[in-house]
């Protein structure tokens, strides 16, 4: 007799009314703790969800009260009900941590709803085989099944362990330094590049530390990774040079805080505010939208100005020109009036008004004036600067010149006329 059938019987005859008490009372215990601990906690997180119902605590919970239920049942009568609970609960609860840790993880990436539901039809179907008895027959057979690797053989289950095992130290890896980021070092490191490069080493350590638990777990000798410790040397040297260094680059940034996210720099004449810096790589938007990704390596080896390393006020200038016949202090006056009525110009250092050249079409004078936040755009400021000024020159009468040219027309030699009778024979 299957166990299938078993489970059928099972049903048919015992007291299910009791198995049914038992599911209702675990479930409802586990939900009122979880509403009851909820209090006081963030509207969404990995352990109680949006809803409660939709948290990873829940299913955990009800998994552990279930399982004691039937432990409990099972002196009195055969367990049915509760016995199809526990890899019921055990599935969704695996798959509630899988979805709400990468969701929490990576917030805007789309393969997270496919990796949810590949892990969704992985956990069901092994829920169905745990639960119909084929579960520890279809293990038997994938351990049968060997792939040899060298002289060393492994079977199908191990390797299948393996991927399990590695994917659950990942999952619990993830969620554990996304909780020290969120809970430990928002609240201690105030500097964002301090708090990315102290999120980047706990995760790399704590997935160093999985890794290799997991490969002792499946029982790989971890002296044999000293071979590989060889090979990536080696290719290290060669291939992966720049690779490496860029990933170097990217924690010297961090560590001596050279770029800080917020900084406005300016790479080989590209302009803009560094908005992530990765280990890899460097993201920075300019003021148009437009985002550049700049290997770590060049931020090391080349020039970079940083407009917000020492002093986050930069120094901007615009050329106005009028008429030869205005009166000089009274431009002056009106330029240095229009950029202080622009609210991000800076009162100290005032802005200043010089008369520059002498153009061909008028006097050119140069404004300078600072500005604090340069994040925010400097076409903008100027623009508005000109305006007030247009205004200001309209209101005072001041000659406002636009390009004229004087030509003159030099009378050249007086023509021959031409015989009348050439002209006849060209018609001709």
């Amino acid at each position: 007799m299957t166990e299938l059938q078993h489970l059928l019987d099972d049903l048919t005859n015992t007291r299910i009314w009791l198995e049914l008490a038992a599911l209702a009372a675990s479930m409802l215990t586990a939900w009122v703790v979880c509403h009851l601990l909820r209090r006081g906690q963030s509207k969404s997180s990995v352990w109680f969800g949006r809803y409660t119902l939709d948290g990873f605590l829940f299913p955990l919970l009800a998994l552990a009260l279930v399982y004691m239920a039937k432990l409990a049942v099972a002196q009195y009568q055969p367990v049915a009900l509760l016995r199809v609970a526990v890899p019921v609960f055990v599935s969704l609860a695996v798959i509630r941590l899988v979805a709400l840790v990468l969701k929490g993880v990576f917030p805007n990436s789309g393969w997270v709803r496919l990796v949810e539901r590949f892990v969704s039809w992985v956990a069901w179907i092994g829920a169905v085989l745990w639960i119909v008895g084929l579960l520890p027959s279809l293990l038997a057979e994938l351990d049968t099944i060997t792939l040899a690797f060298g002289k060393t053989k492994v079977s199908l289950r191990t390797m299948l362990e393996g991927v399990v095992s590695s994917s659950v130290v990942l999952v619990v890896v993830l969620w554990i330094s996304g909780a020290i980021e969120s809970r430990l070092l928002r609240s201690h490191v105030s500097d964002l590049s301090m708090r990315k490069v102290a999120s980047n080493v706990t995760r790399s350590l704590l997935l160093l530390v999985g890794f290799l638990f997991v490969l002792s777990a499946i029982g790989v000798d971890l002296t044999a990774l000293s071979v590989l410790g060889g090979a990536l040397g080696v290719g290290l040297g060669f291939g992966l040079q720049k690779l490496a260094a860029n990933y170097v680059s990217g924690f010297v940034i961090l560590l001596e805080r050279s770029l800080r996210i917020g900084d406005t720099v300016k790479v080989d004449g590209f302009e803009g505010v560094v908005s992530d810096i990765k280990t890899r790589y460097t993201l920075i938007r300019s003021s148009s939208g437009r985002e550049a990704i700049v290997p770590n390596e060049k931020l090391i080896t080349e020039r970079v100005e940083n407009l917000s390393l020492a002093d986050s006020r930069v120094l901007l200038s615009t050329a106005v020109a009028v008429g030869y016949d205005s009166d000089v202090p009274t431009v002056q006056a009106i330029l240095r009036d229009s950029a202080l009525a622009a609210p991000r110009v800076l009162r100290d250092p005032a802005p200043s008004a010089h008369l520059s050249a002498f153009g061909a079409d008028g006097l050119e004078f140069t404004l300078w004036f600072w500005i604090a936040d340069p994040q925010n755009g400097q076409s903008n400021v100027r623009s508005d600067i000109l305006i007030q000024v247009l205004n200001g020159l309209r209101a005072a009468n001041v000659d406002i010149p636009y390009p004229q040219r004087v030509v003159h027309l030099k009378a050249g030699p007086t023509a021959t006329p031409r015989d009348p009778s050439d002209t006849a024979a060209l018609v001709d």
